[in-house]
């Protein structure tokens, strides 16, 4: 690595630190000013820094292997995570959760359910779920930033005592990173992530940008034509994945064969349908959660979620774009020629084109800029998992008169023990794919099926909330154990076969364990109280199966209106799914230079920005300040 290039990242290190510390005071006035920045943040700051804590470098370098392999139709990869929560969030949820003015996930949750013993079993649930959740996210930063700066950077850094390694270069790398995120994180809560993450997000779209521009010059057309199918342009798709390359590149064929991607329509029809029920259930309890409750207001709240998904999607696919251009030339005919392909780690692609095609100064900026990447979403997590360990188990059950000191500290224990216990479970996690795929379909996929029912079924009560999560989080860590260890399993047995289904087809079982556990707690106990039930229906007034509370609530007052916007909100979350879906495709088709599609791709961008003018924004200014 060039000088200048390191001193650009160390510059940005020092910068980050620096900023990072300096509004640390702020946090110090209290819990509320630690973990939500005293609701005084402006909502684009907010939407900036939830867009930076989306910008993550292990994404970006499984994105990068997906649109390298599989095209423009990649996008659709996304819809694993699933990207639709933003949509879903930006339309009604946001507004649904702001309005009840609190500080965690789970504490929102006693809202619903009350504080009696189910609404505490239910409370303690969604706060182990977001602890796991926080965990689960630290181990799968720790194999990313470990693998990418170990092909970035020059030094070996293994730890060797004898013939015995205790730390590989990867390990050490990441441990470094994550130590140095970690101090700023602690020390200065909400307010140093949002202030680092909106300078982080800068950083990163300036380095998009020059990467986009090196890309687009540096290629030809022809080149780029020499190397990309019309297919791999295309997308659209049937059952099965149509070839995607010329004979010259028939290994990536193959690969594709193997994959396991290669029945596509059920792949998307099961994203679909996990898509719907993980939207509608709303953000897992984590930083992006955290986001909303720190905004000042219910409108602000909607305003920073719309303006999240608008700064995201172009920046980072104009980056990952232009690795991929870079990469089909550069990196395509070798990786073609390669007899060991199958089994190939794409997420390398990545930090491969970095290291040996991107000139000096704009490697830097680039590296600084994937630097930040991970530090914004690393530090999100780190300020979120410990909210719920300090306010909802710690405060709440051990001890709830203390001074906001000693809160503070207890913060800055609980944040380190949240970092320890990732970075110890991603020791033992395979790549980046399979900590993507157990979040993303298995634990996700445990918290679907309650917090789905929580907003749309008047009868769905406390211990049918903690039933359904404890189900889907039990199944979902025996996945995680079954898929580390099916190295171990015997075939032709029922085990051996679960393993080695894709993740994504294992949703509708954990869903559908989850939701036995929720049926089965919510008939077999009493209902919630109904003065709870009233008093979150006419706080939040969520649509769906209220029909006897809101009977109830009509007769104290004859002013109350049923929601009847569930029609409406399900058009806008459409529309608003094609509109993120343009901002995806228009880079993707900029940087391959077809112009046409580009040209479509972006009537779409506006037509649909004009239509949510009309159907989304125009509607939350009429909210109440």
């Amino acid at each position: 690595m060039n000088l200048i290039d390191v001193f650009i990242i160390l510059v940005y290190i020092l910068l980050t630190l620096t900023v990072g510390i300096w509004v640390s005071k702020k946090a110090s006035k209290g819990l509320k000013s630690y973990f939500l920045g005293g609701n005084n943040i402006k909502w684009y700051y907010l939407g900036l820094s939830n867009g930076s804590g989306m910008f993550d470098v292990s994404g970006t370098a499984w994105m990068v292997g997906l649109l390298f392999l599989y095209g423009a139709k990649s996008f659709m990869f996304m819809w694993l995570w699933p990207i639709w929560n933003q949509i879903f969030v930006m339309m009604f949820l946001a507004v649904w959760i702001r309005r009840s003015n609190i500080m965690t996930g789970s504490e929102w949750i006693l809202t619903r359910f009350g504080d009696d013993r189910a609404g505490r079993a239910s409370h303690s649930i969604v706060a182990v779920f977001a602890i796991v959740a926080a965990v689960g996210f630290i181990a799968y930063f720790f194999e990313g930033i470990g693998k990418f700066m170990t092909v970035i950077l020059p030094w070996d850094l293994a730890l060797e005592i004898g013939n015995t390694v205790l730390l590989d270069s990867e390990q050490s790398y990441a441990l470094i990173i994550i130590f140095l995120t970690t101090v700023y994180t602690i020390k200065g809560g909400m307010f140093s992530v949002v202030a680092t993450e909106v300078l982080q997000y800068a950083i990163m779209v300036v380095a998009g940008l020059l990467v986009a521009g090196y890309a687009f010059f540096t290629i030809s057309d022809v080149e780029l034509n020499a190397v990309v199918s019309a297919e791999w342009k295309n997308v659209f798709f049937g059952k099965e994945l149509g070839t995607h390359w010329g004979e010259k590149f028939q290994a990536f064929n193959d690969l594709i064969d193997s994959e396991g991607y290669k029945m596509f329509g059920a792949l998307i029809g099961m994203t679909l349908f996990k898509g719907f029920f993980a939207s509608v259930a709303g953000p897992t309890p984590s930083y992006d959660l955290q986001r909303i409750l720190s905004t000042k207001s219910v409108k602000e709240a909607a305003y920073m979620s719309g303006f999240t998904n608008l700064v995201l999607f172009i920046p980072r696919y104009l980056l990952i774009t232009g690795i991929v251009v870079i990469a089909l030339i550069v990196l395509g005919p070798e990786m073609a020629a390669n007899p060991d392909l199958k089994g190939a780690d794409l997420e390398i692609i990545l930090p491969k084109v970095i290291n040996n095609h991107i000139p000096v100064g704009i490697k830097g900026l680039l590296l600084a800029g994937l630097l930040a990447a991970f530090m914004s979403t690393f530090s999100a997590f780190v300020n979120a998992g410990p909210a719920y360990i300090v306010n909802d188990i710690y405060k709440k059950y051990f001890k709830p008169e203390a001074s906001d000191k000693h809160y503070i500290k207890v913060s800055h224990i609980a944040s380190f023990l949240v970092v320890f216990l990732g970075v110890f479970m991603g020791f033992f996690a395979e790549s980046i794919n399979s900590l993507t795929l157990w979040i993303t379909s298995a634990l996700f996929g445990g918290y679907v099926a309650s917090n789905f029912l929580k907003w749309i079924w008047w009868r769905f009560n406390g211990w049918g909330y903690f039933w359904g999560m404890l189900a889907g989080l039990l199944i979902a860590t025996l996945q995680f154990i079954l898929d580390q260890n099916k190295g171990n399993i015997a075939e032709g047995t029922l085990l051996f076969d679960l393993c080695h289904m894709h993740a994504i087809y294992l949703f509708p079982i954990i869903f559908g364990f989850s939701l036995l556990g929720s049926f089965l707690g919510t008939y077999l106990t009493q209902p919630t109280e109904m003065d709870v039930l009233k008093s979150f229906y006419k706080n939040v007034r969520p649509w769906g199966f209220w029909k006897p509370v809101y009977k109830r609530l009509k007769q104290d007052d004859d002013r109350i209106k049923p929601n009847k916007k569930f029609y409406g909100d399900m058009m806008n979350c459409i529309i608003g799914i094609v509109w993120q879906s343009s901002m995806i495709v228009l880079p993707i088709y900029f940087m391959i230079r077809d112009y046409p599609k580009t040209l479509i791709a972006l009537f779409i961008f506006l037509g649909t920005s004009i239509l949510l003018k009309y159907t989304w924004l125009d509607q939350i200014r009429k909210i109440p300040d």
